[in-house]
This record gives structure tokens, sequence and C-alpha cells, in this order.
């Protein structure tokens, strides 16, 4: 029983003293621990930053191949450039010295060959000399007729002035006016009238007669069916003198032609025909839109440029004035508002040539 009341009190005791053990254990372990966290994260961080500069080392050595390989193509790629460039260089100085002998070749040649041009030009000398003598023998040859005809023309106007002034002409008892008693010679008109014939009017035509048969009078099928009276014949009397026009003349002036206005004298389609024949001759010029490169390969890669007919919306098979029916509204073309008149759509029927209305 002593024994159990000496563990008693050493209770607590021996309660502190764990306590405070445990304590030191526990403050000493953590210390411990601290130091073998702080020893691996220093450890770690080494041995990371390590192999962050061995990739480093590597990508910079897989950078220095790769930009090597690009400049070596970039450099590559220029070289074929220049070479390509120099080559076209030469062909085109070749080509051009070629075309420069041919061509100085063709023109001393057949162009401007001394010798020949001096024959051609003495020929053509020549010809336009003896074409120039034709041409004025032609034209003296034409003049002299034209002043033949010319005193052909008034001998002729003298004559018919003198046959209508054949009245004029002076008698035995009284003098005319052409032939005055105070002129020493009488005037050559008066020698003219005495040449000249009296101008007679022209005689009427004789109708014929028509013949009307007793059908045609019964079925009232002619326009004259019943049987007329003849004409009287003309009284021969004598012509008064005097100066009387020709019937010709005082018919063309009272009977004159008719003179249409523009829009008569033309067709109505004068404006479809005009368009007609500008679609034909744009169509006739047309431009070649072939795709054409050189023969060389740096074009091939090339996209061709069309030209602005070519890029239209409208495409290279139509033209802007081309006609779709299938897009018209109506069936039919447009008309014009004001048709055509029927007194001068039948000029020239009724009519004739001297300005008579038949």
């Amino acid at each position: 029983m002593a024994r159990l009341a000496q563990l008693q009190q050493r209770a607590a005791l021996l309660a502190h003293q764990f306590y405070f053990r445990n304590s030191v254990v526990d403050a000493f372990r953590k210390k411990e621990n601290d130091a073998a966290v702080t020893i691996q994260s220093w450890y770690r961080g080494c041995k990371v930053r390590t192999y962050i500069r061995y990739l480093h080392r590597v990508a910079t050595v897989i950078q220095k191949w790769w930009r090597s390989y690009l400049g070596k193509k970039c450099y590559q790629r220029k070289i074929k450039l220049a070479y390509h460039d120099m080559k076209m260089n030469i062909y085109n100085a070749m080509a051009v010295r070629i075309q420069k002998q041919w061509r100085g070749y063709k023109i001393r040649k057949y162009c401007f060959n001394y010798y020949c041009f001096k024959a051609y030009l003495r020929a053509i000398s020549e010809t336009n000399d003896a074409v120039r003598e034709a041409l004025d023998e032609f034209a003296e040859m034409k003049e002299r007729e034209e002043k033949k005809a010319d005193l052909e023309r008034e001998e002729r106007k003298r004559d018919y002035e003198a046959r209508k002034m054949h009245y004029l002409l002076s008698t035995k008892q009284i003098p005319g006016v052409y032939n005055s008693p105070f002129r020493i010679n009488p005037d050559p008109w008066e020698l003219r009238l005495q040449n000249a014939k009296p101008l007679t009017p022209p005689r009427p035509k004789a109708r014929r007669k028509r013949v009307h048969h007793l059908e045609s009078w019964l079925a009232c099928t002619s326009t004259r069916s019943f049987p007329r009276t003849h004409i009287l014949p003309p009284i021969n009397r004598k012509q008064c003198q005097g100066p009387f026009r020709d019937i010709s003349e005082v018919l063309a002036q009272r009977y004159k032609p008719l003179e249409p206005t523009l829009r008569v004298a033309e067709p109505i389609t004068t404006l479809k025909e005009a368009r007609n024949e500008f679609r034909k001759w744009d169509s006739a010029k047309n431009v070649q839109e072939n795709i054409f490169l050189p023969f060389s390969s740096y074009h091939k890669n090339r996209k061709y440029i069309p030209s602005m007919h070519l890029s239209s919306k409208y495409g290279s098979g139509h033209r802007f004035r081309d006609e779709n029916p299938a897009k018209w509204i109506g069936g039919k073309d447009f008309q014009t508002i004001l048709p055509s008149f029927g007194l001068f759509s039948s000029y020239g029927k009724l009519y004739s040539k001297a300005g008579h209305i038949l």
C-alpha cells in the first residue's frame, strides 16, 4: 500500500516529465524535417535548373541548324533567280542580235535596195508622166466637148427664143422691134427671126376609141357602161401670136412635185438597220482573248490576268449590245407610237414624174 501511495504521489511528476520529453522530441523532429525539406528543395531546384539549361542548350542547337537550313534554301532560291535572270538576259541579247542581223539583211535585200529602189522610182516617174499626159489630153478633150455642148445649148436656146418671139418680125408696113429705122444696120436678132420658124402649139393626141359591148353594158361592169357622144374635133383656127410660154413649163410650175419631210423620205426601219450594221461591224472587229504565256517555265505558277472585257460579268461570249429574247418582258419588239401616214405612204403612186395628178 505504501508503494502504491508513493507511485500515486509521483504520477503528476512523471506525467510532467513525459510531456516535456515528448515536446522536446517533437521540436527536434520538426527541426530535422524542416532541414530535410530545405535540403530537398535546394537539390531539386539545382536539378531542375540544370535540366532547363540543358533544354535551352538543345533548343539553341536545333534553332541554329534550322535557321541555317532556311538560310541555305533562301540563298539557293536567290541563286536560281539570279541564274534565271542572267540566262534570260543572255537569251534576250542573243535574240536581239539575231533579230538585228535578220532585219538588217531583210531591209537591205528587199526594202531599201538602192538599185531596185532607183529603178522602181524611175518606172513610177515614167508611168506618172504618161498618166499625167493622158489625163491632160482627156481633160482638154472634155473641156472642148463641154464648150461645144454649151455653144450648142446656147444656140438651141436662141433658136427657141427666136421661134417664141417670131411675132416681133418686121413686115412691109410696120418695122419690127429689132429693125428700127434709126439704126444703120438691123440687129442680128432680126436676121435670126427671119430664119426661124414660128413656134406652133402641140396638137392634141388622138384619143383611142373605146369599144363598149352589150354584155358589159347590161352587167354594168365597166365605168362607162352607157355609150357617150364623141368629143368634138378642135376648131382649126389661126393661133394668136404672142410671148406664150411652153405648156410643159406652165404645168411644171402649176403642179409641183411633193416634197416630203425627212421622216417620210426615210424608211421607218432606218434605226434598226443601222443597229444591225453596227452589230455586224462589232462582231467582225472581235478581239482575240486566248491565254498566251512565254515558253519559259518561270511563268508556270503565275496566274493569268484577263483583260477588262473578259473580267466583266457579261462573260467572253457575249457583247454589250447582244439581244436575249428569253429575257424580254413581251413577246414582240417595241413599236413606234405614231404610225406612218397613209397619204405619205402613197407618195409616188398617185403622182407622175411631171407632177400631174393621175
